[in-house]
């Protein structure tokens, strides 16, 4: 079965037009929410990423190889239904289809995973972030179970990263770029305007062909919800809510040109 599927399934590229891609349609730049410690699991995270992408440039144009790596690595649904290939539940999180593919999820981890990683602590954090990861791969099985179209992307896992943040900074500000002007808007219209996306998105997608894999997303999201739920709770649930005005509970971050005397 291995070698029918390298035959039938091998991209033409890094970025194969059949591969489903785990990521979003909005881009932020920022936040206004500094974190108290240094994150050291995200920035560990961010250059995995961008370590194992590099690492597979050599083989950009090995349409073999390139399939080798996507059936060892990439979730494949039907092998999962069939019990296999629960391994591509993890190991697809750090595999990613193109340069703007990995650009964009890696911006959503710098922006919203610091402040989760402090909230939580480097070694919680980082076991968060995989589990989150794992069960957007299997919302994504149950989603399309006889697929055999491989899904790569950590946007699954920062999907989950998002989920927490709009539960524990509701209304932190982030910065929004649209049409070369900056917006800042609280953080849970931002979040929920992108969980409305990925729903509506999955809705209307078609599950023969590759594309974004809106209910990884989406069931990340909520799983990344659930699981900071106990950690919310250990702050006071709702009065945390009410101590804070679900605002991070420390003076926003401030961005501005410095000012300079012209001659």
């Amino acid at each position: 079965m291995q070698s029918a599927w390298l035959l039938d399934h091998a991209p033409s590229a890094l970025d194969p037009p059949q591969a489903i891609e785990e990521r979003g349609a909005m881009f932020p730049i920022r936040d206004h929410n500094p974190s108290g410690r240094v994150p050291y699991v995200t920035y560990a995270l961010i250059a995995a990423n961008i370590g194992i992408f590099l690492s597979m440039l050599p083989i950009a144009g090995d349409e073999r190889a390139l399939a080798q790596v996507y059936y060892d690595y990439a979730l494949l649904p039907r092998r999962v239904m069939e019990g296999d290939g629960f391994n591509a539940l993890l190991s697809s999180q750090f595999l990613h289809a193109g340069w703007m593919h990995i650009a964009g999820n890696m911006l959503f981890l710098w922006i919203f995973g610091d402040n989760i990683e402090d909230e939580m602590g480097h070694a919680p954090f980082l076991v968060f972030y995989l589990i989150a990861g794992a069960l957007s791969g299997y919302a994504h099985v149950l989603a399309d179970p006889t697929s055999y179209i491989p899904t790569v992307g950590a946007s699954g896992a920062i999907a989950g990263v998002m989920g927490a943040y709009l539960l524990l900074f509701p209304k932190a500000r982030v910065d929004i770029l649209f049409f070369f002007k900056i917006f800042p808007i609280p953080a849970w219209i931002m979040l929920m305007i992108w969980f409305a996306m990925q729903f509506i998105g999955g809705l209307g997608a078609t599950p023969e062909t590759g594309g974004v894999a809106y209910w990884a997303h989406a069931g990340g999201f909520v799983a990344g919800l659930l699981l900071a739920l106990p950690l919310w709770l250990r702050r006071g649930g709702p009065q945390f809510w009410k101590a804070t005005h679900g605002h991070p509970p420390h003076p926003p971050a401030r961005y501005g040109m410095p000012k300079v005397k012209r001659k």
